[in-house]
């Protein structure tokens, strides 16, 4: 249940930026649904990794989640800061690489419909990931593009399955 709750909220968070790179949100107002959706996913990662039942298995997916909820925390604080947005998109590189192994081990280990989408959706999140660091690191001009695979990724790697889980349709 609580992969729904955070998949939904970042579901929200990626529509949203791919919204806001395609300049129909403004720089003062995409920080609330960064901070909210990276507060969810920081405490769906702390029970995770610190609740009674914290084992192997759940302190490393919290130690995944805690990659989107740094990111949106790294995206609200530089609606504030003004800075143009190179460190995170260097973190981005990371987190992409990251994910990579993420993917192909969940694809690898699937044994449902749901774990082959999940493994799915880490490759996704890792291409991604690497649109940002094409982005904000080496400022490739890919805005549009990036919000565009964003806005979709929203919908079909958290929106969808977000809502899919908490409704008890996938487990």
């Amino acid at each position: 249940m609580l992969l729904g709750l955070a998949l939904l909220y970042v579901g929200a968070v990626l529509v949203l930026n791919g919204i806001w790179l395609h300049g129909r949100i403004g720089d003062n107002e995409i920080w609330v649904i960064n901070i909210f959706s990276g507060v969810v996913t920081c405490l769906v990662s702390f029970k995770l990794a610190f609740g009674a039942n914290a084992d192997a298995g759940s302190i490393k997916a919290a130690a995944l989640t805690l990659l989107f909820a740094f990111t949106y925390f790294w995206v609200c604080i530089n609606r504030f800061n003004g800075s143009d947005g190179r460190g995170l998109g260097w973190f981005s590189l990371f987190v992409a690489i990251t994910a990579i192994p993420v993917a192909i081990d969940t694809l690898f280990n699937a044994t449902s419909v749901w774990q082959i989408w999940f493994g799915l959706c880490w490759a996704a999140w890792a291409f991604l990931w690497f649109l940002f660091f094409l982005l904000l690191a080496m400022k490739k001009p890919i805005a549009r593009f990036t919000g565009s695979v964003a806005a979709v990724e929203g919908i079909l790697t958290g929106w969808l399955p977000g809502y899919l889980l908490l409704d008890g349709v996938l487990s």
